[in-house]
C-alpha cells in the first residue's frame, strides 16, 4: 500500500514549481510568472502554481512561525520539486521580502534545487538586486541558480498586461533553460 501512495505522489508531484513572491493584488511579477508557468506547460511538463498572496506565510521569527501549517505546506511543495521558478518584485533595490521570508521559512528544503528568476521592477538600475538571495540560495543550500534569469521594468507592462516581446522571449529561454538543468543535473 505504501507503493502505491509513493507512486500516485510521484506523479503528481510537479517537477516544476513555478512562485509568485508578490503580495500585491496587480503584481507584475505574478504576469511573469503565470507566463513561464504556460511555458513549462506547453512543453507537456509537470510544473506546479504557489502564490503567496493566495497561501500566506508569516513573518520569519526564527521560532514559532515554523510550526504555522502554511509553512509546512509550502515547505513540502518546494522540498518535492526538482526546479523551482521565483517571481518577485523588487523593492528599494532588493528582493522583496516575501521572497526572502519564504527561503527563511523554508530553509534547507532549498538543498541543490534548481531555481531561477523573474524579476518585476519600476526602472532599470535594480538589475543585480536579485544577487543576494542567488548567493543566499548558493552558498546556504548548495542550489544551482540558472545564470539567465529575467528582469522587466515598468515598460514591458501595460494595463495590467505584459507586452514586452523582448522579455516574452526571455522568459520562454529561461523555462526552456530550466528544463536544461532540472535535466542535466537531476535526470527528471
Amino acid at each position: 500500500m505504501a507503493d502505491t501512495t509513493a507512486a500516485k505522489t510521484s506523479e503528481t508531484t510537479p517537477d516544476y514549481l513555478v512562485v509568485s513572491c508578490s503580495l500585491n493584488s496587480g503584481s507584475n511579477s505574478r504576469l511573469l510568472a503565470r507566463y513561464t508557468l504556460e511555458c513549462l506547460k506547453e512543453q507537456g511538463l509537470r510544473a506546479g502554481w504557489l502564490d503567496l498572496r493566495e497561501t500566506p506565510l508569516p513573518q520569519c521569527d526564527g521560532d514559532e512561525a515554523y510550526n504555522h501549517p502554511s509553512v509546512a505546506d509550502v515547505r513540502a511543495r518546494v522540498e518535492s520539486a526538482a526546479c523551482i521558478l521565483l517571481a518577485l518584485p523588487v523593492y528599494n533595490f532588493n528582493a522583496s521580502s516575501a521572497a526572502k521570508n519564504l527561503v527563511e521559512l523554508t530553509g534547507d528544503a532549498w538543498t541543490d534545487k534548481v531555481v531561477g528568476f523573474m524579476c518585476a521592477a519600476g526602472g532599470k538600475l535594480s538589475y543585480m538586486a536579485i544577487m543576494g538571495l542567488a548567493n543566499s540560495l548558493m552558498l546556504d543550500f548548495r542550489s544551482i541558480v540558472i545564470p539567465r534569469f529575467v528582469y522587466a521594468d515598468s515598460s514591458a507592462f501595460q494595463d495590467g498586461k505584459l507586452v514586452s516581446d523582448k522579455v516574452k522571449e526571455r522568459l520562454v529561454v529561461l523555462a526552456q533553460e530550466a528544463v536544461r538543468f532540472t535535466t542535466a543535473l537531476k535526470g527528471s
